[in-house]
């Protein structure tokens, strides 16, 4: 098991098998651990079975049974089908419990994402930053119905991909748009480019 240590930060990156790992504050954790007990916590609360989970999420019931059992590590595009499934924020499965930990996600050394403000009950929404390596593309799969997003650049050039198009934005520059359908992100320069994402979620 490959897993990055860091002294003051939670590191959740794939290892080769694209198993997601993580250290806190220095020491080593296997962050399915805490996939696994807040997937499960999430399904008791909405009192669901594992095939009514699936039928939700669309990821298969096998699947979600492993991750509960902590046999199994999602990726990256199945964590946010259950998390839209299940109508929470992408920041709860990687956020820990302990206040003022910092979190950062890096899939394959292309891209980080760090909660600035993570969820927010009252105010519904998570405030993110993101690195995006050199020639780096993240494709994102439509979120839950009325979610919103709202992107600024602040240092490089970014490519974003909404309702089919890309759109060029420079540093100070941003975009609103709706979540809830494809988009994606990309950086063609040879340099990393880093930006601030505002997703807002709607009342339930």
């Amino acid at each position: 098991m490959c897993v990055i240590t860091s002294t003051d930060s939670i590191i959740v990156r794939y290892n080769a098998q694209g198993a997601i790992l993580a250290t806190i504050k220095g020491e080593r954790m296997d962050i399915t651990a805490h996939l696994a007990q807040t997937l499960k916590a999430l399904r008791q609360q909405k009192n669901w079975s594992l095939t009514q989970a699936a039928q939700e999420t669309g990821v298969s019931k096998a699947m979600l049974g492993q991750i509960e059992r902590n046999e199994s590590s999602p990726t990256v595009a199945t964590l946010w089908k259950i998390a839209t499934g299940f109508n929470v924020p992408f920041s709860v499965f990687i956020t820990p419990p302990a206040p003022g930990a910092r979190t950062v996600f890096d899939a394959q050394q292309t891209m980080l994402v760090e909660p600035l403000f993570p969820w927010d009950e009252q105010l519904r929404f998570d405030m993110l930053a993101v690195t995006l390596a050199p020639g780096a593309q993240s494709d994102s799969t439509p979120h839950e119905n009325g979610v919103t997003e709202h992107v600024v650049v602040i240092e490089g050039e970014l490519e974003l991909q909404t309702d089919g198009v890309w759109r060029r934005l420079g540093p100070g520059e941003g975009l609103k748009f709706a979540g809830d359908r494809p988009h994606a992100y990309r950086n063609a320069t040879p340099l990393p480019v880093r930006f601030h994402s505002l997703i807002h979620y709607p009342a339930p």
